[in-house]
């Protein structure tokens, strides 16, 4: 610094076992913490949870971004952040990002969505194709043999080009073939091992790495910090992209991945502390001697339009209720709504409303769905004097936002799934 040098965007300072760490958000706001030395990355997300006042719904998460490489990866809850910081170079500009990830832990939920059934098999001794219900527990097994496999590019260093092979994902780490798709161990060309490395997704794999997708990753050893030394792989889809890193990831840290998963569960059974699930939401009738679900489509959607009406008269500020919402992101692209929900984990539900950019009366809905991001105009409906919101062209109509994103959470309606978790920015 005496000499004119820039800080790193993230950095550490030692004294008595305590650690400043800098830790940054979406809208790269950043807080500077004191913490102590042995802290995990749970314990960070905890932290901000607190200092931020947001709800704990288990899928807050630390990032660890590399802009030098143009690469990310999730820094598991039981990792220490010391050990993270304490690779990075003194000028590499490596950082700490607080966000969303809801995908974190979704596999252990719905394997058949991250491990596609042409892509998993097991050893010869258990009888060829596995039973996705013991998917996971397999993985988690030392003694059971999984395998993901099929075809990625790859770059090797020495070339500009990437090239198509069949590459075989085992416990015992990463091959390709080198004959076709033969499993031969004559045929099989060892890349990486998980033990010291980790795996990370490319953020611009197209425009850094010349990759022929957006879809790549890179298995990156623990101690380096060079572009020379990533093994960089591109897959065709996102799902494919999916599947082999959560493959890897379970083949790293195995158990320890599923008691991170579990634990914040264990914690809320003995605390009386309320959360908030994706299925906590249901539509409620109070107008009786006793309440009753409203189980009904219809029904809910009946009373849903007679609240917000009756709610309209007392408040005359319904049309821009939405923008203090934390699903509405205003002047967003479509390009920048694609990131975020990318970001934030492309599972079934993960949602986010915004602006129109064609149309500057209408909103759109930006849903992912398959791994697929969809994007859904909502457009004013206006019938003696009064404004409404509609996804169907004013079939089902909305006093506000706020009333259509509350329905859509408890009914699919013409979507193809319900919202589930919307994309929240922060500011530390």
């Amino acid at each position: 610094l005496a000499r004119g040098f820039p800080p790193p965007l993230s950095f550490l300072c030692l004294v008595d076992d305590v650690t400043v760490i800098k830790v940054y958000s979406e809208d790269n706001t950043s807080r500077a913490v004191e913490v102590p030395s042995d802290i995990t990355a749970r314990d960070i997300c905890q932290l901000f949870i607190l200092k931020n006042h947001c709800i704990d719904d288990h899928s807050w998460t630390l990032f660890e971004q590399m802009p030098h490489l143009s690469i990310e990866r999730t820094i598991e809850d039981h990792e220490s952040v010391m050990e993270v910081q304490s690779g990075w170079g003194m000028d590499s500009h490596c950082c700490l990002y607080f966000r969303k990830n809801y995908a974190k832990y979704e596999f252990f939920k719905k394997p058949l969505d991250f491990f596609p059934e042409h892509m998993v098999s097991v050893s010869s001794e258990s009888n060829g194709i596995m039973n996705h219900s013991q998917l996971i527990q397999t993985f988690l097994s030392s003694s059971a043999c999984p395998e993901i496999h099929g075809f990625l590019h790859a770059k090797e260093h020495s070339r500009k080009s990437w090239k198509k092979f069949y590459f075989v994902l085992r416990r015992s780490g990463l091959y390709f073939s080198n004959k076709g798709t033969s499993k031969e161990p004559r045929h099989l060309q060892f890349i990486a091992e998980f033990g010291d490395s980790d795996i990370y997704t490319l953020l611009s794999a197209k425009k850094v790495y010349g990759a022929p997708t957006d879809y790549g990753f890179c298995v990156k050893a623990s101690k380096s910090n060079s572009a020379r030394d990533l093994k960089l792989l591109c897959a065709d889809d996102e799902q494919t992209r999916t599947c082999w890193v959560t493959a890897m990831r379970l083949f790293k840290y195995g158990m320890q991945l599923y008691q991170n998963f579990i634990q914040p569960y264990q914690k809320q059974k003995s605390s009386p502390m309320r959360s908030i699930s994706e299925n906590s939401l249901v539509a409620m009738d109070f107008s009786g001697h006793k309440s009753r679900v409203i189980e009904n489509p219809s029904e809910a959607l009946s009373v849903a339009v007679e609240e917000g009406l009756s709610w309209r008269v007392t408040s005359p500020h319904t049309e821009s209720i939405h923008v203090a919402q934390p699903w509405f992101h205003s002047k967003l692209s479509r390009d920048e709504a694609q990131k975020l929900i990318t970001q934030q984990g492309l599972i079934d539900g993960v949602f986010l409303v915004r602006d129109s950019q064609s149309n500057p009366r209408t909103f759109v809905l930006s849903l992912c769905h398959t791994q697929k991001i969809k994007h859904f105009q909502i457009v004013p409906v206006e019938e003696n004097g009064e404004l409404f919101y509609s996804l169907d062209d004013g079939h089902t109509r909305f006093t506000d936002l706020l009333q259509l994103v509350e329905f859509y959470q408890l009914n699919r309606g013409i979507l193809p799934c319900k919202l589930k978790h919307h994309c929240a920015r922060i500011t530390l």
